[in-house]
């Protein structure tokens, strides 16, 4: 079983298939995810990776979280979350995941927060048809009418159907397609909607009630240790830059210091 991951969700767009066929997508974006911490069983008593993504500022984070991400040797994130894992997932802390954790056509579960909808009636909130639009009910169209029995027991049940908060709860949605991913924008597209508001977190995991595919990247998709490379190529152009200006700062001042010599010697001999 693999870690899954977290993503933010930048709202739906489109694409077309190569037989013209117009395919809703979510977009997802995957902001340096790195593993944050890491769950085994001798410690523990099981098995999970704990995963951070996004960015916040130092000052808005707590003492206690600035060393548990400084114990990992990773900026401070903005979501944290926990992913379950056999015990040959395990990841090393720091490690980046990419979006080529999944691949295309594979099946996922996706889980977020729904848009909050305040206080809802008991119609809207769990579908109830309401009482009858005549026939001696008066101002009590919409209401949920009776929620208990007499006496006996002479209480309301927990768990009763009625009006409240609608909304803002955990959703889960199961069997979404991967479409595309793209590693360079750090992009997943699912097939269809995903729960929550644009930028809200979202968790992807593999479907549990779909086979992982074999293509799949196990234990995980990371990035590649590329980037390091092209760093240090950066940073060895850096240097040289600097040190060619060096070389002609140094030249200049050399050519500046012998014309001030040789005025100085006009003037004295004018003298």
């Amino acid at each position: 079983m693999r870690s899954g991951v977290i993503a933010k969700k930048l709202g739906m767009t489109r694409i077309f298939s190569d037989g013209g066929q117009h395919i809703p997508v979510t977009v997802l974006l995957m902001d340096s995810v790195q593993v944050v911490s890491v769950r085994n069983q001798e410690t523990d008593g099981y098995s999970a990776v704990q995963l951070g993504a996004g960015s916040v500022k130092v000052k808005n984070v707590s003492a206690a979280m600035r060393g548990h991400f400084a114990k990992a040797s990773v900026l401070p994130k903005r979501k944290v979350a926990e992913f379950r894992v056999s015990d040959d997932a395990l990841l090393e802390p720091g490690a980046t995941l990419a979006p080529s954790h999944f691949v295309t056509g594979q099946m996922v579960d996706v889980v977020g927060t729904s848009h909050g909808k305040g206080f809802a009636g008991a119609m809207k909130r769990h579908n109830f048809g309401g009482l009858r639009a005549s026939h001696g009910v008066s101002l009590s169209h919409r209401s949920h009418g009776s929620t208990g029995q007499c006496q006996d027991p002479g209480k309301v049940f927990k768990g009763k159907k009625m009006a409240g908060h609608m909304g803002s709860e955990r959703v889960t949605i199961q069997n979404l397609e991967i479409v595309s991913v793209d590693d360079e924008d750090g992009v997943i597209l699912v097939h269809g909607a995903v729960p929550g508001p644009k930028n809200g977190w979202i968790l992807l995991s593999d479907a549990i009630k779909k086979k992982r595919p074999e293509d799949a990247p196990f234990p995980a998709g990371l990035l590649k240790s590329m980037d390091a490379g092209v760093e240090t190529v950066a940073g060895d152009e850096n240097v040289s830059d600097v040190a060619e200006n060096v070389d002609v700062a140094e030249a200049q001042q050399d050519t500046n210091s012998a014309n001030e010599g040789t005025a100085s010697e006009g003037a004295g001999d004018e003298s």
